[in-house]
């Protein structure tokens, strides 16, 4: 992608979003997380037809652990049609089958937020793509789930934030559940590693949930994103991880993760509003996917 096209689309993403339509997407979502199912399903439905792309952005420093996992021990997690495959975070680094804890904030067309999220890592035995799939979040900001509709923070506390003497801090308490984290990372020293493209900008075009999150037997869907930025992440190595607490899911305070990274730069990403499958399978898709946003909206340069 060009530079202009590159900017053009982060442009493209963040118009989506206003703060104007993110409050009204709140207080709607309050009033109607009580209503049966259904009911939300039919409303997000109707929405989704007039508006049915959002702009999704998550903000720098977002923080990702791989943990390794044992495929055995872990096989109630995945859904069907999945199987475990060893991945991991760095170009050309030992492969493991792995869980990963994303810690990030995020702005998007429809709530902003804190939001500490759990994958598995796996194979689409129909695409054969690798795929994150999610089988737990936590969050302080409303949700729209496939299966249980709209959601109301699931938090006591949720924070990721940054410390001037450069420590990342991560910190988030559930209401209903013992999900607990409590870690910081030392950046002073972080360099920027390559990544595994199979895992970063593969497994992001192949997106699914697990569990208690089924999405009503949706296709997994893809998210677009410009491939440039999962080129590389900054390292944070074992021994700069203070991890105090967590324990999220199958996750606990035992476990260490293999390898940690996070991105000092903005994220762009567009979603639907509603899970909906789609073929892309590759860089050369997704640039084409976003030559195609730009010239239905019309190529705009920065001023």
């Amino acid at each position: 992608m060009t530079k202009t096209e590159r900017e053009s689309y982060i442009l493209n993403v963040e118009n989506r979003i206003t703060p104007e339509a993110v409050a009204a997407a709140c207080r709607g979502a309050i009033a109607m997380h009580r209503l049966p199912v259904w009911i939300q399903t039919r409303i997000a439905a109707a929405g989704a037809r007039s508006n049915p792309d959002m702009g999704f952005v998550v903000e720098p420093y977002s923080l990702f652990l791989a943990y390794e996992i044992d495929p055995e021990q872990t096989a109630a997690v995945l859904p069907p049609g999945y199987e475990y495959v060893p991945v991991s975070m760095f170009r050309g680094t030992a492969e493991r089958y792995c869980a990963i804890v994303g810690c990030f904030n995020v702005h998007t067309s429809v709530f902003a937020g804190t939001r500490f999220e759990l994958y598995v890592i796996a194979r689409s035995v129909r695409t054969s793509l690798v795929s994150w799939v999610m089988c737990g979040y936590e969050s302080n900001t409303i949700h729209y789930d496939p299966g249980k509709g709209f959601l109301i923070p699931t938090t006591t506390e949720c924070t990721c934030t940054t410390s001037f003497d450069g420590s990342l801090i991560c910190s988030m308490k559930s209401r209903k559940s013992a999900n607990t984290v409590r870690l910081a990372a030392d950046m002073n020293g972080s360099t920027p590693v390559p990544l595994n493209r199979r895992l970063w900008v593969e497994g992001n075009l192949s997106v699914d949930y697990a569990g208690e999150l089924d999405n009503k037997g949706n296709a997994p869907f893809g998210l677009v994103f410009d491939p440039g930025e999962m080129d590389s992440a900054q390292r944070i190595t074992p021994d700069r991880l203070d991890l105090r607490t967590v324990e999220f899911g199958f996750i606990t305070s035992a476990m260490h993760p293999f390898e940690a990274c996070y991105f000092p730069y903005a994220q762009h990403y567009l979603t639907t509003v509603l899970p909906r499958g789609h073929e892309m399978k590759d860089e050369a898709d997704l640039e084409a996917k976003i030559r195609s946003i730009l010239a239905e909206s019309g190529v705009r340069r920065l001023p």
